[in-house]
């Protein structure tokens, strides 16, 4: 494939609405009216968190990730393994920087939570702290995924989001990571990286998701009970997907649909909000 193509594979087209969601799902809370959804500022955000910030995200995975990719059979097919191209590197390197261009145009109430991001995105797969290389950490280090939308809800509302809110989403991040290691587990064992997945083995790391889905469905209850009886679906999908013979490698792929619709229906709900007041 050309370099256009690998760089589009590198950012996994079908995970673009993880960091870009949010930041749908936090600016329809914050508005106070419909122009608020396509403020300048708003538009900004969805845009370069729905393609830049996922090169930026995944380059600097796959470059310091390139030895171990070289064993993973995840990367045969929906994902690229990095050559070293140094054109590659520019871009990964450039889509970083132009996220540093948000700090210009955002107010400092949301400064906090994109440095929090981006020092995140570096530092899981980067040296020297290299979260995705440490049990329990790789997991918690993943809110990194919610941090655009906390950004996004206090750069538009002007004011912090709800602390519980926040809690919700991280603990629903720390989740999706875990489970998404799950087919990586042999893997990762085999070219000696620990993550809390090879650590607690695919049992108990299903049970680990579930009481990370169940934690962040109480969190968001305290915001509001109809968001926290939604968040419920992911305990229950993770349950049946462990009571069934699917194919955990299968099962991940399901969720960038779950995650799509949970999110179109917090959408939903804050718009009926905004449009009923």
């Amino acid at each position: 494939m050309g370099r256009l193509g690998y760089l589009l594979k590198l950012s996994r087209p079908r995970f673009w609405f993880y960091l870009a969601g949010p930041v749908v799902v936090g600016v329809a809370f914050a508005a106070e009216s419909v122009s608020d959804l396509f403020a300048p500022l708003a538009l900004a955000l969805f845009g370069y968190f729905l393609v830049p910030a996922n090169v930026f995200l995944y380059g600097v995975n796959d470059v310091f990730d390139a030895e171990i990719d070289a064993e993973n059979p995840k990367k045969e097919d929906r994902e690229v393994r990095f050559g070293g191209d140094p054109v590659v590197v520019a871009v990964v390197v450039a889509s970083g920087l132009a996220g540093l261009a948000l700090f210009a145009v955002t107010p400092r109430v949301a400064w906090v939570w994109l440095a929090a991001h981006f020092l995140l995105a570096v530092e899981y797969s980067a040296p020297p702290l290299r979260f995705k290389t440490k049990p329990l950490l790789d997991s918690v280090s993943n809110g990194l995924y919610v941090l655009p939308g906390v950004a996004a809800y206090a750069a538009v509302a002007g004011e912090q989001p709800p602390l519980a809110a926040v809690l919700g989403g991280w603990l629903w991040t720390m989740g999706m990571h875990t489970f998404s290691a799950i087919p990586d587990i042999e893997p990762d064992r085999e070219a000696g990286i620990r993550t809390t997945a090879t650590v607690l083995g695919e049992t108990r790391t299903y049970a680990y998701c579930a009481g990370c889905w169940l934690a962040a469905a109480l969190a968001f209850g305290l915001v509001d009970v109809r968001i926290g009886l939604l968040l419920l679906a992911y305990p229950v999908v993770v349950f049946a997907i462990y009571l069934s013979d699917v194919d955990v490698s299968r099962a991940y792929w399901w969720y960038p649909a779950l995650n799509t619709g949970v999110g179109m229906v917090l959408t939903m709900g804050a718009l009926w909000r905004l449009l009923r007041g």
